[in-house]
């Protein structure tokens, strides 16, 4: 049992083991899965909005449809970009990359059309209005405007950026995401605007924006993103501080790592790659303001509270403008929500945080929870198995989700709850293999011999193979052939045999059908017995219909089979069925070489006395008084009581006549009535009177099939009259026979 345990331990621990080694080796999966649990906890409880002082400007889809379609003048831009600075912006950001001439500007369609011969006064009245990227400019540069540009791996331009960075640690530069180049507004735009931000907002491996990146290089220069560079400018500081993971106190397993930036006031943790773990909230729409509203003239009162003191994102929210991107809690939202819901974060300090010691923690768990249900599996049964195994997931999922909602910790459960589920399937297939193995063992050894149910039991806990047994409250049943010895004597061995089979199958069924489990059979004889190994609450009951059903089935067999081809039955064949009820030791009984399921004790040796007294009594079925008390229902009289051989206590013997049916009969009632008064009469030496009831009762008894017995109550009154017995005459009858 030691051996099957510590394999079944070992098939266990091999599952999480290499569940520990691919996420030692970062394998894809499991972090595609982690990405999916912390979508699922913010989708559970996102980020509470609340106003951090962040607007976005939306060119929507209304907006086109009253301004005109996309691209605008940037003569209307620059309208826009003063309306909001007047309002009293802290700082405007584009989320458009203006890395293009308008086209519609007066100098661009003079040179168009100087070539499609149109007049020299009309080209000279266009080349004097003012350009418009000129009046965009001037816009700008009145502003704190930051202007967006895109980070490219292909061939770009070199990013100088407005915001300066300093360096506390080892430069983290080679853990930073690097890019070659960018795409950058005209120079015009470059020179005008107060800060510099990059766009690009790239996904995980899924598509899903999980973290916002703050800073990354492009070439050899640190470069802020949008969001970065707008808090800076907002709050007028010159520039921003990367602290590495040598200058933080930080686990540093390697190379320095960025682990926070410095921005202002606001100190953001960042992970190595210099990105923001973002905490989104659910759909906020007091965050929005339509690009319509404020280029058609909000009252200067709306469009203060709107814009003052706010740090203003405009971006292109209408179809076929739109930057489009997938966040844990929207299919589908706006990149310069994104940008915006990053500078929320930085400004109310709501981060979600994943240390670096978090990835030990979660090995930690993993290795700890999943060495924990592999050794514990193979003491416990499948449920309470299962119920470990489910608390431990609880445990290290509630864990996770506890660490989300009130720590803002982002604690991965993903491996932990694989390699949970992975041993806990392995564990239990391996034993179900090895249990599937030795049930089979046990069927072929024992189902020929055994009866069903106590094979199903051995199989289901091969330890009762062991010697013992246990005392059960149990029912005993002894079946044999009335002269079975004179009938083998007029046939051949093979006609035996045929005539047992025809017998014993019959009854056998029935037994089984009634829940018996056959302990052995004798010869011509059966023993049978109810409630063990299975556990059966009416054994008295079902101990009492099987012995009647035999009857039954017995009469047919007398009445069909005598004279078939192919049957050796011999005529009319009686039975004696001795039926008994008390304690009993039920167990393996034999030798360390060979086992019998069987019992033992004085419930089974009585019951076989008591079969024997049927051919005494002349009656097919005779029980003990524990059983008979526990047949209320049925139709039972008392016999005699008898002093059986090996026994000084006297038995007090009844014979069962039939079920509920039959009992509930006027006509069994009445002459069981007179049948306890012949008895008590004969008792108490009243022998006339004896002989009376028994006269009243006699064609009762003869129709109930007692003729026998009560011919032998009549030699016994008789005998008791003409030689009264002794004045210690007990009324009890000394068997003279087993």
């Amino acid at each position: 049992m030691t051996t099957r345990r510590s394999t079944i331990v070992l098939a266990g621990l091999v599952p999480v083991l290499l569940v520990a080694l691919a996420k030692f080796a970062g394998l894809p999966m499991l972090d595609e899965t982690r990405g999916l649990i912390f979508d699922s906890y913010q989708r559970l409880a996102p980020r509470p909005y609340r106003d951090a002082g962040v607007r976005v400007v939306d060119i929507d889809d209304e907006s086109i449809r009253r301004l005109g379609q996309w691209p605008w003048p940037r003569t209307d831009l620059a309208r826009l970009t003063r309306a909001v600075a007047d309002a009293g912006a802290a700082a405007i950001a584009y989320d458009i990359v203006f890395s293009e001439p308008d086209r519609t500007s007066p100098t661009l369609i003079a040179a168009r059309e100087a070539g499609q011969g149109a007049p020299p006064a009309a080209l000279a009245a266009l080349k004097a209005l003012p350009d418009h990227d000129a009046r965009f400019a001037q816009a700008l540069a009145a502003a704190p405007a930051v202007l967006g540009f895109f980070l490219t791996n292909d061939k770009g331009e070199t990013v100088e950026p407005k915001a300066g960075f300093a360096v506390a640690g080892t430069d983290p530069g080679a853990s930073l995401t690097r890019y070659s180049g960018a795409i950058l507004p005209l120079p015009s735009f470059r020179e005008a605007a107060s800060g510099l931000g990059f766009v690009s907002n790239r996904g995980d491996a899924d598509g899903i924006v999980r973290r916002a990146p703050l800073i990354a290089r492009a070439g050899d220069a640190l470069v802020p993103s949008l969001s970065a560079e707008v808090l800076r400018v907002a709050q007028g500081a010159g520039g921003m501080v990367v602290r590495s993971s040598d200058a933080s106190g930080e686990i540093n397993a390697g190379r320095p790592e960025a682990v926070a930036l410095k921005i202002g006031e606001a100190e953001v943790p960042v992970t190595e790659r210099g990105e923001l773990w973002m905490h989104y909230t659910a759909a906020a729409p007091e965050r929005t303001v339509p690009a319509w509203k404020v280029m058609q003239g909000l009252p200067p009162a709306e469009m203060k509270r709107l814009f003052s003191g706010r740090i203003v994102l405009i971006g292109a929210g209408a179809i076929g403008l739109r930057d489009l991107v997938a966040t844990p809690v929207a299919e589908r939202e706006l990149g310069v929500v994104v940008h915006a819901e990053a500078i929320e974060q930085m400004v109310l300090k709501d981060f979600l945080y994943r240390p670096d010691w978090t990835e030990g923690l979660e090995m930690a768990v993993l290795l700890g929870a999943g060495g924990l249900l592999a050794l514990l599996l193979p003491w416990m049964g499948a449920l309470r198995g299962a119920l470990l195994g489910a608390g431990l997931l609880g445990a290290v999922g509630g864990g996770s989700w506890y660490a989300f909602r009130d720590r803002s910790l982002l604690v991965d459960p993903s491996a932990p709850m694989v390699a949970l589920v992975a041993c806990y399937i392995v564990a239990t297939l391996f034993t179900y293999v090895r249990e599937e193995k030795q049930r089979r063992f046990i069927h072929g050894a024992f189902d020929r011999y055994l009866s069903p149910e106590l094979v199903k039991r051995i199989a289901d806990d091969p330890g009762r193979l062991e010697l013992g047994g246990e005392v059960r409250d149990m029912s005993v049943l002894f079946c044999d052939i009335r002269g079975f010895t004179r009938i083998s004597e007029t046939m051949g061995p093979q006609e035996i045999i045929g005539f047992l089979v025809d017998f014993l199958t019959p009854m056998t069924d029935l037994l089984l059908a009634r829940r018996a489990t056959i302990d052995k059979y004798i010869g011509d004889a059966i023993l049978a017995f109810w409630n063990a190994p299975l556990d059966d609450p009416d054994h008295h009951d079902h101990a009492a219909r099987a012995a009647l059903e035999m009857l039954a089935r017995l009469d047919r067999l007398n009445r069909e089979l005598p004279g078939r081809k192919g049957s050796a039955w011999p005529g009319k064949v009686e039975i004696g069925i001795g039926l008994n009820a008390g304690p009993c030791c039920v167990g393996n009984i034999g030798s360390a070489q060979r086992l019998s399921y069987s019992l033992i004790g004085d419930t089974v040796n009585l019951a076989s006395r008591i079969e024997g007294l049927t051919k005494v009594y002349g009656v097919a079925i005779l029980m003990g008084e524990a059983l008979a008390e526990r047949l209320a229902g049925f139709a039972v009289i008392e016999v005699d009581r008898v002093r059986v051989v090996g026994r000084d206590r006297p038995v007090t013997i009844h014979t069962l006549l039939g079920d509920e049916e039959v009992a509930a009969a006027d006509a069994f009632k009445t002459f069981a009535v007179g049948h306890a008064a012949l008895l008590a009469t004969y008792r108490s030496r009243r022998w006339d009177e004896a002989a009376a009831r028994l006269h009243e009762g006699s064609d009762q008894a003869a129709a109930y099939g007692l003729a026998t017995l009560y011919a032998r109550y009549e030699a016994s009154i008789r005998a008791c009259r003409d030689d009264p017995p002794p004045d210690d005459w007990d009324g009890v009858t000394v068997a003279q026979s087993k």
